[in-house]
């Protein structure tokens, strides 16, 4: 893949020139990402030297290609290094990096209503079993934000089953797992039988629970189904209808809080739409319940931020954005919550209704998944 190798005069700067065109890395950085004994450990990969270690003078005195090997001479220490060119082109970063406010990461979808027709689903035995089946079930909930799960035993706690699947569960002060089902003067208005409008859920929180199961028990009352809304897609449809008020709500915190329980006093400061410094959407926090007095617009920006807020809102409530399903006993779902609001449709006091839920952390799912994606 590679025809040639060059130094710069001053020996900063390498080039590589491959068959897709010229790539650069500057010496510090190759020097940084060593890969030998020396500058990381064998077992781990983790760094065995700090920035410290190295001169701020780091240059290259030398480079040679044998193959896919290219092996470098780094000054003033001297030190020699081996790197994979392969390795090197797939790390590259002199290559275009579109910085667009509102842009999805790779392997993330927004989807609308239409994925009624092909809710992402997994059978819980073949997901123990079978890596294959849980690498696509995982893909699917990184994907879409969301994923359903069918063929669970229906006992108590069958949710933890779940979550070993990818991760540990996250306890909160509402505990290792919670109840939800109608309550009498509830803490929590997700404990009655009311319908709720889309949301994501603990916004109030710093950081979010970032990964919510919610598995059924018992689901005989008439009306309660479950509803979910791709944030992602309502943002992005926002910026498309309101560009300014797009921007207005990624610019500005929103306040949220929860004082539901003695001794509890949660608090978060975050916009509803937050993206990475390259305008990736990083979240949406999104929750009508638990929002908080808003003082960080400037009065001047106040009733265009409202706007935004009202418009997002209205989106979101769309049912065109929706999709629906009504969850059986045995069958449960997972959302990433920093993405995907999640509802339900009042029920009536009639039979019963009994989910469980908890939390647990994205970084799990992605961990295994890209452990799952590496074997395969």
């Amino acid at each position: 893949m590679m025809t040639e190798v060059s130094l710069s005069q001053d020996g900063d700067v390498l080039t590589l020139q491959t068959a897709k065109g010229p790539l650069r890395f500057h010496a510090i950085w190759l020097r940084d990402n060593a890969i030998d004994g020396a500058t990381r450990d064998a077992s781990n990969g983790q760094r065995l030297i700090t920035l410290a270690d190295l001169s701020p003078e780091t240059t290259l005195s030398a480079a040679e290609v044998t193959g896919d090997q290219l092996t470098l001479t780094f000054q003033p220490d001297g030190h020699c290094v081996t790197y994979d060119v392969r390795w090197l082109a797939e790390n590259a970063y002199d290559r275009p990096q579109p910085r667009d406010a509102g842009q999805l990461a790779d392997g993330v979808e927004a989807w609308d209503g239409a994925l009624n027709a092909a809710v992402p689903t997994g059978q819980y035995p073949a997901l123990v079993a079978d890596g294959t089946a849980r690498r696509d079930w995982l893909s699917a909930l990184r994907r879409y934000g969301f994923a359903k799960l069918t063929d669970l035993p229906v006992e108590e706690g069958n949710l933890y089953k779940i979550v070993d699947l990818f991760g540990y569960v996250r306890e909160t002060n509402y505990g290792r797992h919670f109840e939800v089902r109608t309550e009498v003067n509830p803490v929590n208005l997700a404990f009655t039988g009311l319908g709720l409008q889309a949301h994501t859920d603990n916004p109030y929180r710093d950081p979010v629970p970032s990964i919510q199961v919610l598995s059924c028990l018992d689901n005989s009352a008439a009306g309660g189904e479950n509803m979910v809304v791709d944030g992602f897609a309502c943002a992005l449809r926002l910026k498309a209808e309101n560009p300014e008020g797009f921007d207005l709500l990624a610019k500005y915190t929103a306040r949220f809080s929860y004082t539901g329980s003695a001794g509890v006093k949660l608090q978060s400061r975050r916009p509803m739409i937050e993206l990475d410094p390259d305008g990736t959407l990083r979240g949406v926090r999104f929750n009508s319940r638990s929002i908080a007095p808003l003082t960080d617009i400037p009065f001047d920006d106040m009733q265009a931020y409202y706007a935004a807020y009202r418009q997002l809102s209205d989106i979101i409530d769309d049912t065109a954005m929706e999709v629906i399903f009504k969850l059986e006993p045995g069958e449960a779902f997972v959302v990433d919550n920093t993405r995907v609001l999640h509802a339900r449709k009042g029920y009536s006091g009639e039979g019963s209704r009994w989910l469980q839920g908890c939390y647990a952390d994205k970084d799990g799912v992605l961990s295994t998944l890209a452990a799952l994606e590496e074997t395969a």
